[in-house]
């Protein structure tokens, strides 16, 4: 385990999460210029993809990283049987879910069931399928819909902040199902679908489309929200969550409705619409 990760055990990690939020959202323009410049150099961001090309535009780093792509940058898969990547990244991991259980990496894994944190939430999933994509700090930190779904339920599980570059997600223990996440539970044509909003060290927070902010207030119990009636309906391709700092979205379909893109693997690199799977 390097020493970066070993250190994660001991930091505040809520503190410093806090504190790259205020970072992340001032706008004082020596301040918000220089992380901008600094993302840009030391990570490649493409800036010709973005709706506003220019890094000096933005009035704070929050709103540089959460930037909206231009018109055309990305686009769905074209056959419309087809389930889309939710995310710029690459993959972490993906496959068959075993017995309840999501493969992390060698010799690490966590049950569904700890992911949603609830045992009858996890029942659906238990032989499904399910993607894990890590968004890098170039990326495209803005989360789309695989599929046309009705949202029910979102589930906000508190926990820690562990990062999830590669790193961590080798060496820490069921680390997907320890940090802070956001579960966002929807009904589609074929069943159940859940795209989970992972947490990471230093990530200010996460929005949703249909009632913004998220995360932080960072949680200590469980917090269910009922969203049955409302009629929040997204459909495939539009867009569903941000998050404001690189992290990680899982997908869980249920067993039989559909079979992964073929070609994809733990490492590939991924874009926003491109197949994820296709219903069967």
């Amino acid at each position: 385990m390097s020493l970066a990760t070993t250190l994660t055990y001991a930091l505040p990690h809520r503190l410093l999460s806090s504190l790259a939020r205020r970072l992340a959202y001032s706008e004082r323009p020596w301040l918000r210029q220089w992380l901008i410049d600094t993302v840009v150099r030391r990570f490649g961001v493409d800036l010709d993809e973005a709706a506003q090309p220019d890094p000096r535009a933005y009035p704070s780093f929050n709103a540089f990283f959460t930037r909206a792509l231009r018109d055309g940058a990305r686009a769905p898969d074209p056959d419309p049987m087809t389930l889309l990547m939710p995310a710029d990244g690459r993959i972490s991991q993906l496959g068959r879910i075993e017995h309840g259980r999501i493969f992390q990496a060698k010799g690490q894994g966590f049950t569904v069931a700890e992911l949603l944190g609830d045992a009858a939430d996890a029942v659906p999933f238990a032989d499904g399928l399910f993607a894990t994509v890590y968004l890098s700090p170039k990326d495209y930190h803005r989360v789309h819909m695989p599929w046309t779904g009705t949202l029910r339920e979102t589930v906000h599980v508190p926990g820690r902040l562990f990062s999830v570059g590669p790193g961590a997600v080798r060496h820490v223990p069921r680390l997907f199902a320890r940090n802070e996440r956001l579960a966002c539970h929807f009904d589609t044509d074929f069943g159940p679908m859940v795209s989970v909003m992972v947490g990471a060290m230093l990530v200010s927070g996460v929005e949703t489309v249909w009632s913004g902010v998220e995360i932080p207030r960072y949680a200590d119990a469980i917090t269910r929200k009922d969203w049955r009636g409302k009629g929040i309906v997204l459909e495939r391709f539009a867009e569903m969550a941000r998050f404001n700092y690189g992290s990680t979205v899982i997908v869980l379909l249920p067993p039989g409705v559909a079979e992964l893109a073929a070609g994809l693997g733990p490492e590939s690199p991924v874009r926003l619409g491109q197949a994820l799977a296709r219903r069967s």
